[in-house]
C-alpha cells in the first residue's frame, strides 16, 4: 500500500510534459536493453558511432600544472573513514551495511536501489565507483616512476570492467555517476599519457585507448539520458560538466554548446540570486560551485568566454558559503550531506567547503580565504602564476550578521567570531521534490570556539535502515517547534515529500542594541512565528520568542535544542569547554536520548532538550527561552558580542 501511495505521489509531481518523456525513456531503455545489455560487453568495447572516428582527445586542452611539487602518493581511498580500502578494494558490488552484494549480470533499468536493507545504501557503494583512486593512481605513477600504481592500475581497471559490463548492474543506475567516472578517467587518461611521455614508456600503452573509448561511450550516454524535468537538480548539473570536459577533451563542439547552454540556463533556475542553492542543502551548493568552478578553470584555460551570468551567481554563492564556515574550522550545515565531490586526486579526506571556497578564488574576482594551504587538486590544476595572483585579488570577510531574505538563512558571529550561529528560514527544497531538504524550517545552530552547542541532525545515510532516513529529516530532531511529534512536510520516500511547510514574510533588523529576525511558516492550518533576538550587550543573550497558532488542539507543543556531543549538562547548564550555556524558559523542560549523524555513515548518541507546553486549549501559545553564554573560567564574558561592523 505505501508503494502504491509513493508511485501515485511521483507522478503527482511531474507534469505532462515529464510523463511523455519518461514513457519515451521506457521505450528507448527496452531498446537498448535488447540492442546494448544484450551483448554483454565492458564500455571499452561498446560499438561508437562513425561520427566519433574522429575524435582525438588532446590533453593539453585539459589544466594541468605538470610541476606540481604538492602530492601525495596514493595509499588508499578514503571511505567515509568507515570502511577499509584495502577489503573494499575490488569488491565494486558491496553492500557495504550488510555482507550481501548488489547483482552484477541485472540489466541496468530493471534494479531498484532505494532503501534496499537487504543489501545497503547505494550512495556508499558508489563512493568505490566514482575511480577516484584511478586518477591517483595515475598520478602516483606521473609523479614517481613506480610501476606498482601502473599495475594496480591496469589490474583495478580491467576487473572493474569485468565485473560491470556496460548497462548491467547498479553502477549504471545513475547518470549522475557516470559523469563522475567520466571525469576520473579523463584526469587518469591525462596523467598516464604524460607520465609514459616522461618514462619513455611504449607498451601497455593499449590502456589509454580504452579509457578514451570508454569516455566517449560514456559521454555520448550522458548527453541521451540526462536528468529532466523533476529530476533536474545538482544532478543535471554535474551531468553537464562532465559533457562539456569531454568536449574541451575531444574538441566537440556540439558537447561543448550543449552542455554550456544548459549549465548557464540552470543557474538562475537552481540558485536564489543572492546565493542560495534551492536544494536547501549547502553540501550540495557546494557540489554544484565545484562542477562550475572545475569547468570554468578549462574554460580559462582554452579560451572560452565565461558567461557574466556565472561570475555574478557564483560570487555570491561563494559569499554565502563563506559566512557558514567559522574560524575554527566549524561549518554551519542545513539539509542533506553525503559528503558528494567530483574531483579527487588524492584519495584522502578533506575539508570540501573550504577547497570549494580555495577553488572560488582562484577563478572569481576576489577571493574567499587566505589561499595559504590548498588542497592537492588545486595544485595540480590551476597553474602556479594564477594561485600566486588570486592571492593578491581582495578577500571578502564575512560580516558580524547578514540575512539572505531571498534564499532563506541567516548567518551571526560574534565580533570576536567565537560564536557562530546559522538560522533556517528557507523553503523545504527545489522543484517538487525538495529531495535533499530537511523538516527543519526555523531551527538553528550555534558553535562556540568551533564547538558544535545546537546542532542538526545530520543525514547519516540515504538508505539503511529506512526508519534513519525519516528520522534525521523529521521536524522533531531539529532545532526548532513541533506539535505532538508531527513533522512540518510530509515524508512520502526518501527523496520525496508531499504537502509541504510555506515560508511567510521574513524580517531583519539591525540597530546598535540588537540584532533581530522575524521570519514564520505556516503548515496544516497551523501558524509558527519564530523571533529571535540577539542583544548586543557586554553578556551574550540570545532570546527565542516561538508563536504557535493551532488549527486544532495539540497535546504536546515542544522546542527542541539539539546538543553537541562534547557538551554536558552540569547544575542545569550546557557546559562546552570553558563556556556554560545557560537555557531559561517558560516552557517544561525535559531530557530525551537523541542521534547525531557527524558524517555520513557515522552517527553518535546525543542529548535533545525538549521545553513543553501541554495546555493548548486557546490554541494560540507562546514559549519564550533566553539563552545565555558565559566564559566562567576567566568570569569574563564572550568579548563584546555581536556589534556593528
Amino acid at each position: 500500500m505505501k508503494n502504491i501511495k509513493w508511485y501515485i505521489s511521483r507522478v503527482q509531481a511531474m507534469n505532462v510534459g515529464e510523463i511523455i518523456w519518461r514513457v519515451k525513456q521506457k521505450c528507448n531503455q527496452k531498446i537498448e536493453k535488447k540492442a546494448i545489455y544484450s551483448k554483454k560487453l565492458p564500455v571499452t568495447e561498446i560499438p561508437l558511432d562513425k561520427k566519433f572516428g574522429a575524435m582525438k582527445p588532446n590533453i593539453c586542452r585539459i589544466s594541468m600544472n605538470w610541476n606540481n611539487a604538492h602530492s601525495l602518493l596514493f595509499s588508499g581511498l578514503e571511505l567515509f573513514g568507515v570502511f577499509n580500502y584495502n577489503e573494499y578494494r575490488k569488491k565494486w558490488n558491496a553492500g557495504f551495511q550488510t555482507q550481501n552484494t548488489w547483482p552484477e549480470d541485472v540489466c541496468s533499468y530493471d534494479i531498484s536501489c532505494s532503501q534496499q536493507e537487504d543489501i545497503g545504501d547505494i550512495r556508499t557503494n558508489w563512493e568505490l565507483n566514482r575511480h577516484f583512486q584511478f586518477s591517483a593512481l595515475a598520478k602516483s605513477y606521473y609523479v614517481s616512476g613506480s610501476k606498482k600504481y601502473f599495475d594496480e592500475l591496469c589490474i583495478l581497471f580491467d576487473d572493474w570492467n569485468k565485473h560491470n559490463l556496460f548497462l548491467h548492474g547498479v553502477e549504471w543506475t545513475s547518470v549522475m555517476e557516470i559523469a563522475i567516472r567520466v571525469n576520473s578517467w579523463i584526469y587518469t587518461y591525462c596523467f598516464l599519457k604524460k607520465a609514459f611521455n616522461r618514462y619513455g614508456v611504449t607498451e601497455d600503452t593499449n590502456l589509454l585507448g580504452l579509457l578514451s573509448h570508454g569516455i566517449m561511450v560514456m559521454t555520448d550516454y550522458i548527453t541521451r539520458h540526462r536528468a529532466r524535468y523533476s529530476s533536474a537538480n545538482n544532478h543535471l548539473i554535474v551531468e553537464m560538466y562532465a559533457v562539456a570536459l569531454s568536449g574541451i577533451f575531444y574538441d566537440c563542439t556540439q558537447w561543448k554548446k550543449l552542455a554550456l547552454d544548459i549549465l548557464t540556463k540552470e543557474l538562475p533556475i537552481q540558485n536564489s540570486s543572492d546565493g542560495i542553492n534551492r536544494e536547501m542543502s549547502l553540501h550540495y551548493q557546494s557540489f554544484v560551485m565545484e562542477a562550475y568552478g572545475l569547468l570554468m578553470l578549462e574554460m580559462q584555460h582554452n579560451k572560452i568566454e565565461i558567461p557574466k551570468l556565472w561570475i555574478k551567481y557564483l560570487s555570491h554563492m561563494s559569499e554565502f558559503l563563506c559566512d557558514c564556515c567559522g574560524d575554527y574550522g566549524e561549518t554551519i550545515v542545513f539539509g542533506d550531506n553525503d559528503e558528494g565531490k567530483i574531483l579527487d586526486l588524492s584519495g584522502l579526506k578533506y575539508d570540501y567547503y573550504r577547497y570549494v571556497l580555495d577553488l572560488m578564488g582562484v577563478i572569481l574576482p576576489q577571493r574567499y580565504s587566505e589561499l595559504y594551504t590548498l588542497h592537492e587538486n588545486l595544485y595540480w590544476i590551476v597553474p602556479q602564476q594564477i594561485i600566486k595572483d588570486s592571492k593578491a585579488k581582495s578577500c571578502y570577510r564575512s560580516p558580524d550578521a547578514k540575512c539572505y531574505k531571498k534564499g532563506g538563512y541567516t548567518l551571526l558571529r560574534s565580533r570576536d567570531h567565537k560564536v557562530l550561529i546559522g538560522i533556517d528560514h528557507a523553503e523545504l527544497g527545489f522543484g517538487s521534490l525538495a529531495a535533499h531538504g530537511h523538516a527543519d524550517a526555523l531551527s538553528f545552530q550555534m558553535f562556540i570556539n568551533g564547538e558544535p552547542v545546537f546542532v542538526d541532525p545530520g543525514t547519516y545515510n540515504y538508505h539503511v535502515p529506512k526508519k534513519a532516513r525519516d528520522e534525521f529529516r523529521a521536524t522533531k530532531n531539529h532545532n526548532t517547534v513541533c506539535g505532538d511529534g508531527k513533522n512540518q512536510s510530509e515524508i512520502l520516500g526518501p527523496f520525496l515529500w508531499g504537502k509541504r511547510y510555506r515560508c511567510i514574510d521574513t524580517v531583519f533588523s539591525e540597530s546598535k542594541e540588537e540584532i533581530r529576525l522575524k521570519a514564520g511558516i505556516e503548515y496544516d492550518g497551523n501558524l509558527h512565528v519564530r523571533i529571535l533576538t540577539v542583544n548586543k550587550s557586554n553578556e551574550l543573550q540570545i532570546s527565542i520568542c516561538d508563536e504557535i497558532k493551532l488549527l486544532h488542539k495539540a497535546e504536546r507543543i515542544s522546542q527542541m535544542f539539539m546538543m553537541g556531543t562534547e557538551c554536558t549538562m552540569v547544575d542545569g547548564k550546557i557546559r562546552c569547554g570553558k563556556y556554560a550555556v545557560e537555557l531559561n524558559s517558560t516552557a517544561v523542560m525535559d531530557t530525551q536520548k537523541a542521534a547525531y549523524s557527524i558524517a555520513y555513515n557515522k552517527v553518535v548518541p546525543t542529548t535533545k532538550l525538549v521545553y513543553s507546553i501541554t495546555d493548548t486549549c486557546d490554541l494560540k501559545i507562546t514559549i519564550k527561552t533566553l539563552i545565555t553564554i558565559r566564559e566562567e573560567n576567566e568570569n569574563i564574558n564572550v568579548g563584546s558580542d555581536f556589534c556593528d561592523n
